[in-house]
């Protein structure tokens, strides 16, 4: 056996270990998920640590949602590792580039267009992961979201809001990756050094504006009113000399009660997001028993719009509670962790571009793939960069997992250390609740996924003796 496989050609040898390496993944997370759907199955009563922070209505809720979540990603999980082996298996690469060749060829663009080529090909292919996702993405937001109280998507709003954001990934993602693969075209031996650059600029470009003119596209965002709260903030980034310009709420419960908040912005021009429903006094969930005035028509469309759903007793934070979440967000700022991250990332898409310089020449790659004629540029980016790097990916991705809950951490020290520890213990708490987060967690699963520390490691940490 051993024989036969060092018999065989090196593109056979490529391809046969991409596919054994890809279900090796699957099955270790498979694995893993199956320890942590354990853990939900058996843990049926709050556990005595969890006493007081946690009611027992309110854990088998979070429960019975992680459980249904966990089942679902299984299937999920094994529908797209099939998929990806059967489009391998079948040649379904190849031929998706010869029938974007034929549709170009439709409009008078030969072989020798082969950025229009590749344009048509990724526009393809994302139609055709839209398309086969769309199903669990349905499932996921109108059965498990909706059977535990947190969508608030009509299905019109849910299919309009899809097919906007597919029209805004191609206006951005298609000029993108034409402009990367002229560049690559054009750049002789130091390509690499111009085509990291490229992306380093794009990143940065598409930070600054996101917030700004690419978010609002999907959802409101409205200055925080003046009052006490937006005193408050203002106030403590001053205290620690964080460069706050604008502070927005965004109207994130017209599709999820999920909860977050976020900061973005460089240089003197930083600003602070506060999704609605992390404020106990903005939140639109914490009202909808209140009757607002209006005629009979009015009250019976917000009766179609909003339908009927559990709600947890009460949404978001107190101001106080806020304050020490911002407390936490802005630590990271000035721990320098943001830096730090971006750095990171560009230093692994400075040592990728140099591999797949290293790598694009090499025709058994193609070959390996069913490209035995052509070496397509996008082709090679995405041979390489998904199926080659796959390997280095699930390492830098483990490390980079570890690295974010040291991070965490260091952030809610932060917070402690600027007095707000009982008000970031309780946010935590209410944060858990209101996302129907599950307190108890396997070793395993939550040393190789949770990018945040469990809550318990978050609050012993808080409440124990301060770390240097």
């Amino acid at each position: 056996m051993l024989q036969e496989i060092l018999a065989l050609p090196v593109e056979e040898k490529i391809f046969y270990a991409v596919l054994v390496f890809s279900w090796t993944v699957y099955i270790w997370e498979a694995y893993l998920a199956y320890r942590q759907r354990k853990i939900y199955r058996t843990t049926m009563h709050v556990p005595t640590e969890l006493g007081k922070i946690m009611d027992s209505e309110t854990f088998e809720k979070s429960r019975l949602y992680q459980l249904d979540k966990s089942n679902f990603g299984f299937w999920s999980g094994l529908y797209s590792e099939a998929e990806g082996t059967l489009i391998l298996l079948l040649g379904g690469i190849p031929f998706l580039w010869k029938v974007s060749g034929n549709l170009t060829a439709r409009f008078g663009l030969g072989p020798e267009y082969e950025i229009s080529h590749s344009l048509a090909f990724l526009m393809l292919a994302t139609l055709f992961s839209a398309f086969t996702g769309l199903p669990w993405s349905l499932y996921n937001t109108f059965v498990i979201e909706e059977k535990h109280g947190f969508n608030q998507q009509t299905l019109g709003f849910f299919l309009k809001d899809a097919l906007k954001k597919f029209a805004v990934t191609q206006c951005i993602l298609l000029p993108v990756t034409s402009l990367l693969l002229y560049i690559i075209k054009i750049g002789g031996d130091y390509f690499f050094i111009y085509a990291w650059l490229f992306t380093l600029i794009v990143s940065l470009i598409l930070v600054t504006i996101y917030a700004d003119y690419i978010a609002p596209l999907f959802d409101k965002f409205t200055p925080l009113p003046d009052g006490e709260l937006k005193s408050e903030i203002e106030s403590m980034a001053k205290s620690i000399y964080f460069p706050l310009t604008k502070v927005y709420v965004v109207e994130g419960s017209k599709r999820s009660s999920h909860s977050n908040a976020y900061f973005y912005g460089f240089f003197k021009n930083k600003r602070i997001v506060l999704f609605d429903t992390l404020l106990e006094d903005y939140s639109p969930l914490n009202k909808s028993g209140e009757k607002e005035p209006g005629t009979v028509e009015e009250n019976e469309a917000v009766a179609n719009e909003s339908k009927s759903k559990p709600k947890n007793k009460k949404q978001g934070c107190s101001n106080p509670e806020v304050l020490a979440v911002l407390g936490h967000e802005l630590g990271h700022w000035k721990l320098g962790h943001t830096v730090k991250n971006i750095v990171i990332s560009q230093m692994n898409s400075f040592l990728c571009f140099f591999l797949f310089a290293v790598l694009i020449g090499q025709k058994e790659l193609f070959m390996a793939f069913g490209f035995h004629d052509t070496q397509p540029t996008l082709i090679g980016l995405m041979i390489i960069f998904q199926f080659i790097f796959s390997p280095y990916n699930e390492l830098l991705s483990f490390c980079l997992t570890v690295l974010s809950r040291r991070f965490e951490f260091q952030a809610d020290a932060f917070a402690r250390s600027m007095g707000r520890s009982s008000e970031l213990y309780s946010a935590l708490i209410k944060l858990n609740k209101d996302n129907l987060g599950f307190p108890v967690a396997d070793w395993l699963f939550s040393m190789w996924h949770y990018s945040h520390p469990p809550l318990l490691e978050r609050l012993r940490a808080l409440t124990g003796p301060k770390q240097d």
